[in-house]
């Protein structure tokens, strides 16, 4: 995600998208490969066709997560308030459920993922840290 992080949020929205369109992408070919290599499908055909609608999905909740999250970041003219992630991860989760055709898989996902961008939003704002050694 470098260049992510540059500059003020809610400008460069096309480059930004671009930038979760192609992570998206990446984590969905990942994905996909540990997909077909568990399931097995019967043919290679098969296998291409899984790792293409994984992959094109995958891309595509990034690319609505980049474009919702900037945009809601030029509309509320708030650039780093953590609602704008919480509102790029729901909308990200309404796509999950409408490719699910579940409402309930839609609004879990919602619920879900918007609460995890807003805090990936807020543990970059006070430099929270997964790795490495203690502050002290």
């Amino acid at each position: 995600m470098a260049g992510y992080w540059d500059g003020p949020e809610g400008e460069q929205c096309p480059s930004r998208t671009w930038l979760t369109t192609r992570v998206g992408a990446a984590v969905g070919l990942v994905g996909s490969a540990y997909r077909i290599i568990l399931q097995q499908p019967n043919s290679a055909l098969a296998a291409l066709q899984m790792a293409a609608s994984d992959s094109i999905t995958m891309a595509t909740l990034g690319a609505v997560f980049g474009a919702t999250t900037c945009l809601s970041a030029q509309i509320r003219e708030q650039p780093d308030d953590p609602l704008n992630y919480f509102i790029g991860g729901c909308a990200t989760g309404v796509v999950l459920g409408a490719r699910a055709h579940s409402y309930m898989t839609g609004t879990t996902a919602c619920v879900g993922l918007g609460v995890l961008a807003a805090l990936m939003k807020i543990g970059k704002q006070e430099g929270w840290r997964i790795a490495g050694p203690p502050k002290l």
